[in-house]
């Protein structure tokens, strides 16, 4: 497991296409493939493709329970707007000053990089809120490398005031 040295940015906001889901974190793998699908489908069936890659914005950290939201960025289209399919709705991943870090391997590799982040965050000493998220950059659709796969880890500051 190896992850990037931590840094602090300015996140711009994104407009997306986003599912929200309250899960048990038992349910994590099968719910999450399942709403990314759902969300290509949908965008599909609106002539329309992500902007990027995809994205997970938990709202609060809870062991039992991931309360969040998974989406993909989406290109502004001025005229058509993205209209709602089955769960899929237009969303936005709002602008937030960031603690940001990046995974190298594979997914189940996540909690170790959670933590291993996280020790660092509190090590220097950054005040950050509930919320985080999870940017998946390069994954399984790229091959079946797992060591070649990245994970934008981030978590929202308290302080959002640049500096």
């Amino acid at each position: 497991m190896s992850i990037e040295p931590i840094q602090t940015v300015q996140a711009e906001a994104v407009p997306a296409a986003v599912i929200q889901l309250r899960i048990p974190r038992s349910e994590m793998g099968k719910a999450f493939p399942g709403a990314i699908h759902e969300i290509l489908d949908a965008l599909g069936a609106q002539g329309r493709a992500p902007a990027g890659p995809p994205f997970a914005r938990h709202f609060r950290l809870d062991p039992e329970v991931f309360d969040f939201e998974v989406g993909f960025p989406v290109a502004p289209s001025p005229g058509d707007d993205l209209q709602p399919v089955g769960r899929m709705v237009a969303g936005e991943l709002p602008a937030a000053r960031v603690v940001r870090t990046v995974h190298h391997g594979p997914y189940e590799g996540l909690p170790a990089a959670w933590q291993a982040f996280s020790k660092q965050v509190r090590d220097a000493g950054i005040p950050v809120a509930e919320e985080f998220r999870e940017r998946y950059v390069v994954g399984p659709e790229s091959g079946p490398d797992a060591s070649a796969w990245r994970t934008e880890l981030s978590w929202v500051t308290e302080d959002q005031e640049e500096s």
